[in-house]
């Protein structure tokens, strides 16, 4: 009854919508590249090991580079990866099922300045902190 009292019609379910209860609808936050070319994807290559190409009908082309995260990450590990986003993918990232983390360019010059930048960090012991792979014939996390 709560429904119908309210005017909710499910015919028109975004009508009257109120905007401030849950998350925002995620195509809000698609990179320009991936909204425009959204269903024209034709296909994609492993171009190496972290290393993906995404050619769309369009001509268009999105190279992602995937890293290996973290199960559990502290605000400053996010903020970091941010800072990355931020400075290489205009903001934009996404985050798989595993946890990994895959930084998307809309260009082939901007991937190895982004890998060049993501294996220059290091942790304290040595080891990086986000490993370039997980892709094809790779280990992911």
């Amino acid at each position: 009854m709560a429904f119908v009292s309210s005017g909710y019609n499910p015919d028109k379910p975004m009508a009257n919508r109120i905007t401030d209860i849950g998350p925002r609808k995620f195509d809000e936050f698609y990179p320009p590249v991936i909204k425009k070319n959204k269903g024209k994807w034709l296909y994609h290559e492993i171009l190496e090991p972290g290393v993906l190409v995404h050619v769309s009908e369009t001509g268009d082309e999105v190279y992602t580079v995937r890293t290996g995260g973290c199960r559990l990450m502290s605000v400053s590990h996010i903020r970091e990866i941010c800072e990355i986003a931020n400075k290489h993918c205009d903001g934009h990232l996404r985050f798989t099922t595993r946890n990994n983390i895959e930084f998307m360019v809309d260009s082939k010059e901007k991937v190895e300045p982004l890998k060049q930048d993501l294996l220059s960090r290091k942790q304290a012991g040595g080891c990086y902190k986000f490993p370039v792979g997980g892709t094809g014939a790779g280990i992911t996390n």
